[in-house]
């Protein structure tokens, strides 16, 4: 996402500015968008080592509505493939939990505690909370894990619990992106059949969304921003 030469503070003025290089079904669309958007919820995807899949989630939280991805790398660095997010990325931030000679896995989650968050690993085991007992009356975090291995047992450890989705065959798992839809349509219907007071953006949230997704879609945005701030100074 394009990031600004100026501030990240909300400007209606500067808003209005670029608005007339975006059209109004375009604008329109991103409404629509924002009106649905929430914080909410959340996804955590521990040391992904395919990129599609890891890309196919983010794609799956765009579509559901999910703002926040986090990303914890260990052994792998994740990179977006743009042929499977098909443009998702350009509409969620993502956070990458990673720091030389420090505990990737807590960084994380010493960062979504700091936000309220309750954190719950995908697994398997049959000790986890089957899906339909999960209710997102609070702020969640769902971590899943790698193709091969799932979440690592410090995840395991760390976390405020497991979850997992009830299987009927053989197999004792979907891959992730899967997984990720499947979790996040019951979530999401849920917490819409609560009407939670607080489950989508507030409207200072939603206002920082406009001005970052306006800057992305306008071409040459720090361009335009630089004669908008000229043009302010020389007509104060």
């Amino acid at each position: 996402m394009t990031k600004s030469i100026y501030d990240n503070e909300f400007d209606q003025d500067l808003l209005d500015y670029l608005g007339q290089y975006i059209t109004a079904h375009k604008k329109s669309v991103m409404e629509k968008v924002l009106s649905k958007r929430t914080r909410h919820l959340t996804v955590v995807l521990e040391d992904i080592f395919k990129p599609h899949n890891a890309s196919a989630v983010i794609r799956t939280c765009d579509c559901f509505g999910l703002q926040d991805i986090h990303i914890i790398e260990k052994t792998d660095q994740y990179k977006v493939n743009p042929f499977v997010t098909r443009g998702a990325s350009q509409w969620v931030d993502l956070y990458k939990h990673f720091k030389e000679g420090t505990n990737s896995v807590d960084n994380c989650f010493h960062t979504l505690k700091a936000k309220g968050y309750k954190i719950y690993g995908t697994s398997p085991e049959p000790s986890a909370m089957p899906i339909y007992d999960l209710q997102p009356t609070e702020k969640l975090a769902l971590v899943f894990g790698n193709e091969h291995e799932g979440i690592s047992e410090e995840v395991k450890s760390k976390a405020d619990g497991l979850v997992h989705i009830p299987m009927l065959g053989f197999t004792d798992s979907f891959n992730i992106s899967v997984s990720a839809s499947i979790i996040l349509y019951d979530l999401v219907k849920k917490a819409e059949e609560l009407t939670l007071p607080d489950f989508y953006l507030s409207e200072s949230e939603k206002n920082k969304l406009r001005m970052k997704w306006y800057r992305s879609v306008v071409k040459n945005s720090d361009i335009h921003e630089k004669v908008f701030f000229q043009n302010r100074i020389e007509n104060q």
